[in-house]
């Protein structure tokens, strides 16, 4: 096992900047999950630390040792990738074994190591089968197993269950968390899945163009996000925005726009929000954080267009205050269906607020 850092590093291809100025510490032994929207540089980050793609600035460390001139097979790391990339002619055994067969390593040694890890994940009974004779899950228990057999030092996947259905998801979501918990072997995980994201990871890493946007555990980027992209992009259903002003109304900070009127708490009027009152700015507030009112006449309502049963929760979204979109989240016993109009009430204690021209947070006092 071993740590990784990350200092300053840049990939470029030909005019596009896929990675830009990444710096980051990955502690031995810990999960990090780096999670951003297609194109955002997420696998160009994990193919760098690989070894697969040339670094074209900056330094990458893998323990000790700067492995910026090293082949992939001299860093001690195996990578998980999207396809599963099994051998179709070779049986599970086999498959599981090649990466050791290379080095010559002696055969109970093999025998020994991929017996341990098929039990680990429950391959035994499917040693001799061929990939086409597995499902999906059992395919992706295979690509595990052909990595860690190997005892590397850092274990890389590559959006590994993005072929799997939703079910399927969620239960090699628990076999990847358990697994870590048992091995301890440092992990950098790829992904798009927010969900996979906020489940796995010790901590995460989010990006955008190629730039880290936040990097923090999950309920910090879900509860304590840098900018609107990061509260927008944590978090499903994704959170409510408004452009609007604040003001200083008889010693409270208020939330402007043409169709609401909202007190703030929380915040000091000191800097930075003196420099942003009278400016433009985004307010967000996530929709578990709207509360159903039964006066539908209250100061500010909700006409419903689209009513979703969730099973524990219910998502309606429509028009507060017959103007902006919103949407918000309902215990499931709430009698909601299109076209009713609902009094709302805002947490006043859950909003956030974000600079209109930078998208930066502007933080909330502790």
């Amino acid at each position: 096992m071993a740590k990784i850092k990350l200092s300053n590093v840049t990939k470029i291809f030909g005019k596009t900047v896929a990675a830009s100025n990444i710096n980051l510490e990955i502690e031995d032994g810990e999960f990090v999950v780096l999670v951003g929207p297609s194109g955002c540089g997420k696998s160009t980050t994990l193919r760098m630390i690989a070894g697969l793609e040339e670094v074209t600035e900056g330094e990458i460390y893998i323990g000790e040792k700067m492995v910026n001139q090293l082949e992939p097979k001299d860093r001690n790391v195996a990578m998980v990738f999207q396809n599963y990339a099994l051998y179709p002619h070779k049986n599970v055994f086999d498959n599981l074994a090649f990466g050791l067969k290379a080095k010559k390593l002696p055969k109970d040694v093999i025998n020994q190591r991929v017996h341990l890890t098929a039990n680990m994940l429950g391959l035994e009974g499917l040693l001799t089968r061929k990939p086409k004779q597995l499902s999906g899950g059992q395919m992706q228990r295979v690509a595990l197993g052909r990595a860690l057999v190997r005892e590397p030092d850092v274990f890389l996947l590559d959006e590994p269950l993005s072929n799997l259905d939703a079910k399927l998801r969620v239960k090699m979501r628990g076999e990847i968390s358990k697994l870590h918990k048992q091995l301890n072997v440092t992990t950098v995980y790829v992904t798009h899945d927010q969900v996979e994201a906020m489940t796995l990871g010790d901590r995460i890493v989010i990006m955008r163009d190629g730039l880290v946007q936040q990097i923090g555990t999950p309920l910090d980027a879900y509860d304590c996000p840098e900018n609107q992209f990061v509260a927008g992009f944590i978090g499903s259903p994704e959170m409510n925005c408004f452009e609007g002003v604040l003001a200083s109304e008889n010693t409270k900070l208020v939330f402007k726009n043409k169709d609401v009127i909202l007190n703030i708490q929380g915040w000091d009027m000191g800097t930075p929000l003196n420099n942003v009152l009278t400016k433009g700015v985004i307010l967000g507030i996530r929709p578990e954080h709207i509360l159903k009112m039964e006066n539908a006449d209250s100061e500010y309502s909700m006409d419903i267009e689209v009513v979703e049963q969730m099973g524990a929760q219910t998502f309606a979204s429509g028009k507060l205050n017959c103007a902006a979109q919103i949407s918000a989240l309902f215990d499931r016993d709430d009698s909601l269906k299109d076209g009713d109009r609902i009094g709302l009430l805002f947490d006043l204690k859950k909003f956030h607020l974000f600079d209109k021209e930078t998208g930066q947070s502007l933080r909330r006092k502790r």
